[in-house]
């Protein structure tokens, strides 16, 4: 085995912020720091710096400025979008549908509402984490009042038809949300073209190269929603709270930067994601989890069987390779995916996954690297387990 190198492969769970943004941020945490709410000049400058942002922002999702709310984060947005449209439509009904792939911060928002005394159908997906618009359809009731489905799922990449789900929402004058923290600076968005897609979509700035703890809400104008920050009369008296100027700004520049030579930037994403796939699909008994082409360029999450995939993480790590069993933020869970149980796959083939997600710094010699050193690892795993037979073969 070669010499141990550091490879970066969880670009899903977060990124590193680009050293054009930080800079775009820094004058804002020194010299500029002043509350945007105020009238005298350094609180201006914030105020002027967050507009600045709105109008990247919006630019960069098709949208207008007056559409874009800043949030603390995915979750956050998550949470607004389906609390606030939910209690703002109660007297129209209280039927929510959403699936069982959603990120937890849709579905346990969803959870919370049950206990409101909302009534949330989960559609099911298919073995490729798929949802079938025409249950979309079918599900509609009388009393529906929302529809959330994540543009592109976090742990497996398969991409969601929104369009398709979108065009049924409209028909039927149900607001959609859609959760996009994946799909930022990978899938191009034109939110004013006349068939909208979504009346919804959350983003998160860590997921493309910028600061945490900033996100934004788009909010189609005319959309019904509560307010979900009461106190100041920030964002439009919309999200009470001052605002974090120098991650607005973060945002804004990470967003700009995201979707500049979008189309040659997923191509090479794929290029290597491809030749990382072909080359770990000769492993013995593993499978590709997710729709083998419509999924995110930068995305694979693989099942190796009989082994588990923290005993597979940790071996990695002691390599330099950083990557995941699943979603970042079930990584303290020893539970099977949920994700993944909803594709179908039993417990013991769930807890033996791996997602690895490209990004901007990996190199062909990183792919070299992880297509090096897995195979070696899965195989010294293997011969621990009782249940391993040789014989297997791979399969997608």
């Amino acid at each position: 085995m070669g010499e141990k190198r550091f490879v970066y492969m969880d670009h899903a769970a977060t990124t590193f912020t680009k050293p054009e943004v930080f800079e775009a941020m820094l004058p804002f945490l020194k010299e500029h720091f002043g509350n945007p709410s105020s009238l005298y000049s350094i609180g201006r400058e914030g105020k002027e710096a967050v507009e600045a942002a709105r109008e990247q922002l919006a630019k960069a999702l098709g949208a207008n400025p007056e559409e874009v709310y800043f949030t603390s984060g995915g979750t956050e947005s998550d949470n607004w979008a389906i609390k606030g449209t939910a209690f703002a439509r109660r007297k129209k009904g209280k039927h929510i549908i959403t699936t069982p792939i959603e990120h937890h911060a849709v579905l346990y928002p969803c959870k919370h509402m049950e206990t409101q005394g909302f009534d949330v159908t989960y559609l099911p997906v298919d073995r490729y984490g798929l949802v079938d618009p025409a249950e979309v359809e079918a599900a509609l009731r009388k009393d529906t009042i929302l529809i959330s489905v994540m543009y592109a799922n976090n742990e497996i990449g398969t991409k969601e038809p929104i369009p398709e789900i979108g065009k049924i929402a409209r028909e039927h004058e149900i607001p959609l949300h859609t959760d996009a923290v994946q799909v930022i600076g990978k899938i191009p968005l034109e939110m004013k073209k006349k068939g909208r897609d979504v009346d919804m979509l959350s983003l998160s700035s860590h997921k493309f190269y910028g600061p945490k703890g900033i996100g934004a809400l788009y909010i189609r104008e005319g959309t019904e929603i509560d307010n979900y920050m009461h106190g100041g009369d920030q964002e439009r008296k919309k999200r009470a709270g001052t605002e974090n100027v120098a991650g607005i700004v973060g945002l804004g520049k990470a967003i700009e930067l995201a979707v500049e030579n979008l189309e040659n930037h997923n191509e090479q994403m794929k290029e290597m994601r491809d030749r990382l796939l072909a080359g770990i699909l000769e492993i013995p008994s593993c499978r590709l989890n997710g729709h083998p082409e419509k999924r995110l360029a930068d995305n694979l999450n693989f099942s190796f069987e009989y082994i588990e995939g923290e005993s597979l993480l940790l071996m990695l790590d002691q390599m330099g390779i950083c990557c995941s069993t699943g979603s970042a933020c079930s990584s303290g869970s020893l539970e099977p995916s949920h994700v993944l149980r909803a594709i179908g796959l039993p417990p013991e083939i769930a807890q033996g996954s791996l997602r690895l997600t490209l990004g901007d710094e990996n190199s062909e010699e990183d792919i070299d690297y992880v297509l090096e050193v897995l195979p070696e690892i899965v195989k010294k795993l293997r011969a621990m387990s009782p249940f391993y037979k040789p014989e297997n073969v791979c399969e997608e």
